[in-house]
């Protein structure tokens, strides 16, 4: 329970001449506050809760608030993105990422940048490195977290459980990651290209060391749709603290490089599988997604 001194109109009344407290009376004041359930400090100074607000407080207080994680957003460019409180020698590996990300001027080179990469220690405990799978000329790029164990065994994102899952969705509004032509297929990558042990959630200097990657290789694919599977990519993609449960299904518009792309958070094929349940509004999304695709 938070709580401030001008919370309790008799500490109001009861000092008018504003004198110190002596240590015992201090005493029996504070165990009168935790007994009250008033057991967290929220500021050293009173507020008073009696008080009018200023005009700019009140104007400020009703204006409308538009969340950032909707909407058009500009991506930060390339060489600036970078999460803050990072270790020098991330800061180092990050550097060294956004230099080779860069330098790709190809898909082939772009997966060849991240094969030559050392700077994350995911690297060295992965079997592969899951690069991509579909058509790498599709208008349709999804984006998920990062490989499991199938995916590290055989290289390729989502080809266990989740993955046959993911086929049989976008298969259902006629995408397949097989298809050659470009407006009936799709392209698949994850933020991380390799599997953290155990199937753990990435950490964020993992996850700061692999965007570099996923931004160019979001920039040479040059999808016109994106959807981001699940949490950690739609947090990522929208430069959110939003969770997914409140994003999907909510179009929103990111800037990579000169494009600016719609991107359409969906719930990860894995959490489906465990949820049966929000399956239904997965077929929502795909149902929105299957009209946005007929609008290009």
């Amino acid at each position: 329970m938070n709580y401030s001194a001008r919370d309790d109109p008799e500490s109001m009344n009861s000092n008018p001449d504003k004198r110190d407290l002596s240590g015992q009376e201090a005493a029996a004041l504070l165990a009168w506050y935790v007994s009250s359930g008033a057991d967290e400090a929220v500021g050293e100074v009173p507020v008073n809760r009696f008080e009018l607000p200023s005009q700019s407080a009140r104007a400020a207080s009703v204006a409308p608030v538009v969340p950032a994680a909707f909407g058009a957003r500009q991506t930060p460019p390339l060489a600036s993105t970078q999460p803050a409180a990072l270790p020098d020698h991330t800061i180092d590996a990050l550097a060294t990422a956004r230099e080779l990300a860069g330098a790709a001027t190809t898909l082939e080179e772009l997966r060849a940048a991240i094969e030559s990469f050392e700077g994350c220690g995911l690297k060295s405990t992965a079997h592969s490195t899951v690069f991509c799978d579909g058509n790498p000329t599709a208008r349709v790029m999804l984006v998920g977290e990062a490989p499991g164990k199938d995916e590290d065994r055989l290289g390729r994102p989502f080809v266990g459980p989740a993955g046959q899952l993911l086929d049989r969705m976008f298969a259902a509004i006629d995408l397949k990651r097989t298809d050659e032509d470009p407006a009936k297929s799709i392209y698949i990558a994850n933020i991380l290209p390799w599997r953290p042990p155990g199937n753990r959630d990435p950490s964020a200097e993992e996850i700061a060391l692999c965007l570099p990657f996923l931004l160019r290789h979001i920039e040479l694919q040059k999808p016109q749709i994106i959807v981001a599977l699940g949490g950690v990519s739609s947090k990522q993609l929208l430069g959110t603290s939003t969770g997914i449960m409140k994003t999907r299904g909510r179009w929103a518009d990111i800037s990579i490089g000169e494009r600016t792309i719609p991107v359409l958070p969906m719930f990860h094929p894995a959490y489906l599988l465990r949820q049966s349940a929000q399956k239904r509004y997965a077929w929502a999304d795909l149902q929105s997604l299957r009209a946005r695709i007929e609008a290009l």
